[in-house]
């Protein structure tokens, strides 16, 4: 079991946060996965029909997270949040990239509904995963550079474990040792807004569309939900 907190600091700085767990368990990422590769194709031909565009930091869902990080110190638009680097991507692009089933999972749903995402391999998670402020003495290894190594600044959000950071600026990048590949089976992925009393119901909408693409390649699927009210969860 592995439990998640938001730490009471950082709980008490951002109490309009609520963040959905959604946890996979017997996750099965070698076989096809249709209704994903239908919900990319979908978003990425209605882009090109200009029938929908991706959150823009004009957007209030984007303008809330630029608010964020300027609030510990880091510049948005040089180091940006993982749904606005997303949807700039793809609006240049016209494409999401396709890394495997259940990232592409998260992305679609990140992009739909402007909501941040990211997801973790339990199996590669020590101890509990914390939501708290940086001191300043913790390493990370980005996602796909496994010979770097960066050290957050103090008072930056993180994500952690017992061994480093997962989530450098909150949600601005993955680290490399628990990312998700098609060999993972134990996940937890988060979607995230720290603007709950407007956006809550689009919040857990977004919950339910990932766990409808994962239930079909999995043994089980659960939500949970972090807020200040309830800063933790055990899955």
């Amino acid at each position: 079991m592995t439990r998640f907190r938001i730490t009471p600091d950082v709980a008490a700085t951002f109490p309009d946060t609520l963040i959905a767990v959604v946890i996979a368990t017997g996750l099965r990422g070698h076989e096809p996965w249709p209704a994903t590769t239908s919900a990319l194709e979908e978003l990425e031909a209605q882009l090109a029909d200009g029938a929908w565009a991706p959150a823009d930091e004009s957007d209030p869902r984007i303008e809330a997270w630029h608010a964020v990080y300027r609030s510990f110190g880091t510049n948005p638009r040089r180091i940006r949040p993982s749904v606005d680097a997303l949807g700039r991507r793809l609006a240049k692009k016209g494409a999401l990239p396709r890394i495997n089933p259940a990232v592409d999972s998260y992305n679609a749903v990140s992009v739909r509904h402007g909501l941040p995402a990211g997801a973790f391999d339990l199996d590669h998670v020590t101890g509990d995963i914390e939501i708290r402020y940086a001191d300043g003495s913790e390493s990370f290894t980005p996602l796909g550079e496994p010979g770097t190594v960066e050290n957050p600044k103090p008072g930056e959000v993180i994500y952690t474990d017992t061994t480093d950071v997962l989530t450098r600026h909150w949600n601005h990048r993955d680290a490399h040792r628990t990312r998700v590949t098609e060999d993972s089976t134990r996940v937890a992925l988060v979607l995230e807004t720290v603007a709950a009393t407007r956006d809550k119901q689009l919040l857990t909408t977004a919950a339910s569309d990932l766990q409808a693409l994962l239930q079909p390649h999995c043994d089980s699927s659960t939500v949970h939900y972090l807020s200040l009210a309830h800063p933790d969860a055990t899955a």
